[in-house]
Formats: C-alpha cells, sequence, structure tokens
C-alpha cells in the first residue's frame, strides 16, 4: 500500500526527491540540473540580501524586513540540504511503514493506514491553499505598489546595474520565483516530517487493533511485541535524522515572529498589515503542526497500557502475559520528539515560542 504519495509529488516539484521511474541517465541529468537551479536561486539570494544588509543598508525598518526573509531562506536552504542528503533514509523509513510487520493485513487494518493518510493528506492541502493564498497577496501587493514604482520586493545587491526596464523586470521575477521555491521547499520538508509521525501514530493504532485479537489469535501476540519495537525504532531513526530541521525551525519561528510583530507596528498601509498577517498565521500554523503531531504521538505511544490494561488479559498464559508485560515497560518511557535532543516537540513548547516571540519583541521595541 502506497502512502505520502502527495508528498513525494510536491518533494519533486521542488527538487529535492527525483522520482524511482527516472532511472535512465538523461532522465536522472535532467532532475539534478533541476535540483541545482533551485539550490543556485536560493543560495544567491541569500548572498544578494546578505552582502546588501552588510555593507549597504543602513535603514532599520528594511533591516528588519529583510532579516526575517534572511533567516527564513537559511532555514529552507537547511531544509533542502537534509532532504537531499537523507533520500536513503526516508526511502528506508517508507520501506519500513509499508513491509511488515507494519503492513496492514486485514481490511480493518487497511482502512486504519488509510484514515490516518487521509487525514495528513487533507493537512498538506490546507498547508498549500494558505501558503498560495499568502504568496498571491504578497505577489498582487508587489505589483501594485513596489513593480510600478521601479521598487525590488527586497532590497538586495547585483553585480550589475538593473535600472533599465528588462533587467529590473528580470530581478523582480528572480526574487519572486526565490520565494516561490522556498516556500514549496518549507511546505514539503514539513509535510514529510508530520507524515512520518501521523504514520508512526497509525503504527500504534495497528498494534492496538491486533492486541485486542490475542484472545482468539494468540498466536500474534509475538509479532505485536516485534512491531512495538519497530515502532519505536521508526520514532527514533525519525527524532535522529531530523532533530536538526525541528530545532532549525523552531529557532527561526521565533524570530520570525518577533520580527513580524515589529513590521506590523510600524506598518502604514492595509495591504500591508494583511500581508504580515498572513505570514505569522502560516508561521505559526506551521510551528502549530509540528507541535499538534509531536503531542498526539506522545499521547498514544502513554496510551497503549491503557489499551493493555482493557483486554482479557487475566485470561492468557504466563508466556503471553510476560509478552505484553514487554510492551508495557517499553510504554513507560513515552515516544517523544524533541529539538535536537533538548526541547520536547509538544503544545506547550507551542505556547513557549509565542511567550520568547513577544519577549523579543518588546526588547526589540524598547532599543529601536
Amino acid at each position: 500500500m502506497r502512502i505520502l504519495n502527495l508528498l513525494f509529488i510536491l518533494l519533486t516539484i521542488c527538487g529535492c526527491w527525483r522520482p524511482n521511474s527516472w532511472s535512465s541517465l538523461y532522465k536522472r541529468v535532467a532532475y539534478y540540473v533541476y535540483t541545482s537551479i533551485i539550490v543556485f536561486i536560493i543560495n544567491t539570494f541569500i548572498l544578494s540580501l546578505l552582502v546588501e544588509m552588510t555593507l549597504i543598508m543602513d535603514n532599520t525598518d528594511e533591516f528588519c524586513d529583510n532579516f526575517f526573509l534572511l533567516i527564513d531562506l537559511f532555514n529552507t536552504f537547511f531544509k533542502a540540504f537534509i532532504l537531499l542528503i537523507n533520500r536513503k533514509n526516508i526511502s528506508m523509513l517508507i520501506d519500513i511503514l509499508t513491509k511488515k510487520p507494519c503492513e496492514p493485513s486485514t481490511s480493518a487494518e487497511i482502512n486504519i493506514v488509510y484514515k490516518f493518510d487521509k487525514s495528513i493528506e487533507n493537512t498538506t492541502w490546507y498547508y498549500v491553499y494558505l501558503e498560495v493564498i499568502a504568496y498571491l497577496w504578497m505577489v498582487l501587493s508587489l505589483l501594485i505598489n513596489n513593480f510600478r514604482n521601479r521598487i525590488l520586493p527586497y532590497r538586495a545587491w547585483f553585480p550589475f546595474d538593473y535600472s533599465s526596464t528588462f533587467r529590473f523586470s528580470l530581478m523582480f521575477t528572480y526574487q519572486l520565483i526565490g520565494i516561490a521555491a522556498a516556500n514549496i521547499i518549507n511546505i514539503a520538508c514539513d509535510s514529510l516530517i508530520w507524515g512520518l509521525l501521523v504514520h508512526i501514530c497509525c503504527q500504534i493504532e495497528i498494534v492496538t487493533h491486533r492486541l485486542r485479537r490475542i484472545i482468539s489469535h494468540s498466536n500474534v501476540l509475538r509479532d505485536c511485541v516485534h512491531h512495538h519495537y519497530d515502532i519505536y525504532r521508526l520514532a527514533f531513526i525519525v527524532n535522529e535524522r531530523f532533530r536538526l530541521t525541528i530545532a532549525m525551525q523552531f529557532i527561526t519561528t521565533t524570530s520570525v515572529v518577533c520580527f513580524c510583530f515589529y513590521q506590523l507596528s510600524i506598518a502604514t498601509t492595509k495591504a500591508r498589515h494583511i500581508e504580515i498577517i498572513s505570514y505569522v498565521s502560516v508561521t505559526l500554523i506551521e510551528i502549530f503542526c509540528y507541535s499538534w503531531y509531536g503531542n498526539e504521538l506522545k499521547t498514544k505511544s502513554q496510551q497503549m497500557s491503557d489499551n493493555i490494561y482493557e483486554m482479557e488479559w487475566l485470561t492468557l498464559d504466563k508466556n503471553n502475559k510476560k509478552s505484553l508485560m514487554i510492551i508495557m515497560r517499553r510504554t513507560i518511557v513515552p515516544i517523544q520528539i524533541t529539538c535536537a535532543y533538548i526541547v520536547p516537540m509538544n503544545l506547550n513548547t507551542f505556547m513557549g515560542i509565542l511567550k520568547t516571540s513577544y519577549s523579543f519583541y518588546n526588547l526589540l521595541i524598547q532599543n529601536v
């Protein structure tokens, strides 16, 4: 059974996942060239902003405007880098989820997988819609206010004069493409991590379903013990491979929300207010989903022992009771996804990010 199909389509679009069907030499080369173009656009965008901010820019408001975009682009490049170097690991995680013992074996289990996969697909679509709406509003605002006044969306340094109409239009389009590429990479990477967490929750649900059948099918209990171990191993691999991505996302969100609050306080037009509010909304929803799915995974792993208690385990023989004890002892330490093994990814952390962002915002206001 195939899972996370929409996410891999997004990964392919953003240049971070070559389709397995593209196995011929010319298709591989073509996709590597496409990936290189995406990476080149992001990197040169970062460099142009960094040079402008370091050597030329002397306006505080424009500096803040460029700064939150710069750290967002740094985060995007880091996500793309993690995705590119972890292709084999991502394939391994998908293989674990789609092969025994994780593979659904009955119609009821197939329905469980479909329910969870559909939920993350719906979440991804909602995330895409929000990003597209925010991006289109930004483009419309820039075309009305910036393009006709020959002002780039963001002040940036270029090693040539772009005052001519053609060069200005080219650089204007280049910056819009860079922002669009960054948005797609963010959507793809975030949704992939959320999807893996959702499917780990799905596997816990499948194990629970199988455990409810052990009274009439006691031979499946041994497989359930191995399956439960694989779930913990799967969660460990996800945490190990994406811990820095999650940590970078939390740090970036704190900084971006802080500077967006500042930009909101000095904005003078309604269009600018709407643009900043939409950007902050997408950023907060992004980090909320990380916190929500991390919290859901911890809660579901803790509920395993309660689910076992609710079964008619007293009728089992001694060996089967020992097998259940192995699972229960393992659930004493719940599955907890963390930021670089330090900060747990849950709803309390989300509230902490909001408080930290507001504290930094107050500090920034006092010193500007």
